[in-house]
Parts: structure tokens; C-alpha cells; sequence
């Protein structure tokens, strides 16, 4: 199977090529377009700020490469973020293959202490509903490094909670995504990349 991992100017995406080489699955880490749109199946992962990193995938055209491709696509982190229609991080509109909004989490007043911003660590998915996950992996423990989160909506697939609910996974028509890096998420994150490689 010819797996791409698409590279582009957000950091991260290295370790998403060890966790498939640790599972005995080749990649190549390519920006070259033919490559991509031949793949069996594409990442597009990332760690990053969404207004330049859009301005980086708009000026290579990659922004609507991505939302063109046929084949099964899992965004992660900053990958998922892109593909919703708005950031309002620094104010950008991006890819939109997702409807909804990616906002900043806002602590809650009085416990700034307890819920600090950016959401950082170990926390549970839920509601899980797309051949990402097996049955065992609700209300499992995955890994979140982030500031800003998809509201939830009907393209949410799997839900966490930090502060508010927010969308931990997604999924619309080819493309899959999740907030949370499944490529650092131990043996559950593990299964859930499998999955995508030979599930979706």
C-alpha cells in the first residue's frame, strides 16, 4: 500500500512516520502533488499556527490539493484544525471540508490554575462512531497538545472534554481527523492509526 505523509511547513510530522514504522508500515513524507494524489491513503498531520501555516499551504496550492484528494485522508492536530472552515486563531479562514469553527479554549474564571490553556496531556475519548475505533477504545485515555478545538457538530465522530466538549475526531464523505496525536497515544493510538490504514 503507497502511503503519503504529506510535509509541509508544521513540525510533528516526523513522529507520525515512526508510529507507522513501528507498526511495520512504509511511508513517504512528500510534498510532491503527483505522489500525494496516487497515494493509497494520506496524512496530514501537524504542530503549528493555523493563519501561517494556511498562507504556507495556500501559496503551494497544497490547500486545495488536499480538499481535491479521492482517497481516505486523516487529518491530525493542526492537520484537523485546517480542515475546518475557520480558525480563529489569528483570524483564517481554512480548507473547509469541516463545518465547523476551531476556537480558543477559554478558562474557566476563578479555576485559571486547574484548567490551563493550551489543554496539555492524557485525557478520554467518547461517542465513538467511525471504523477508526475498535469497541474497546471508548472512554480510553489519548494524548492532547492543544490551545484551540472544533466545536462539535455533525461531522464529530468522537467527543473529549476540556473545559467544554469539543470534537476529538472527525469524519465527512473520504476524510477522517482527529485533535489528539494518535502517533503519541501508546498502544491505543497505535490501534487507531492501523485502522485508518487498513479499515478506512
Amino acid at each position: 500500500m503507497n502511503i503519503a505523509i504529506i510535509k509541509y511547513n508544521a513540525g510533528n510530522i516526523m513522529s507520525v512516520d515512526y508510529a507507522l514504522q513501528r507498526l511495520g508500515i512504509q511511508a513517504e513524507v512528500t510534498n510532491n502533488k503527483e505522489k500525494i494524489l496516487s497515494a493509497d491513503k494520506v496524512i496530514f498531520p501537524g504542530v503549528g499556527e493555523a493563519s501561517t501555516t494556511m498562507a504556507y499551504l495556500k501559496e503551494n496550492k497544497l490547500d486545495t490539493l488536499i480538499k481535491e484528494l479521492k482517497q481516505p485522508v486523516l487529518g491530525i492536530c493542526l492537520g484537523m484544525q485546517l480542515m475546518c472552515k475557520h480558525s480563529t486563531e489569528n483570524d483564517v479562514d481554512c480548507i473547509g471540508i469541516f463545518d465547523e469553527e476551531v476556537v480558543r479554549f477559554i478558562p474557566e474564571p476563578g479555576k485559571e490554575n486547574i484548567t490551563k490553556v493550551p489543554h496539555m496531556g492524557w485525557n478520554t475519548i467518547t461517542n465513538l462512531r467511525s471504523k477508526l475505533f475498535d469497541e474497546s477504545t471508548e472512554r480510553q485515555y489519548v494524548y492532547f497538545v492543544h490551545s484551540y478545538y472544533a466545536q462539535t457538530g455533525p461531522d464529530t465522530i468522537a467527543t473529549s472534554d476540556y473545559i467544554v466538549p469539543f470534537s476529538a475526531a472527525m469524519h465527512k464523505d473520504n476524510f477522517y481527523a482527529t485533535q489528539y496525536h494518535p502517533e503519541k497515544s501508546g498502544p491505543v493510538g497505535a490501534r487507531i492509526l492501523k485502522n485508518f490504514i487498513e479499515k478506512c
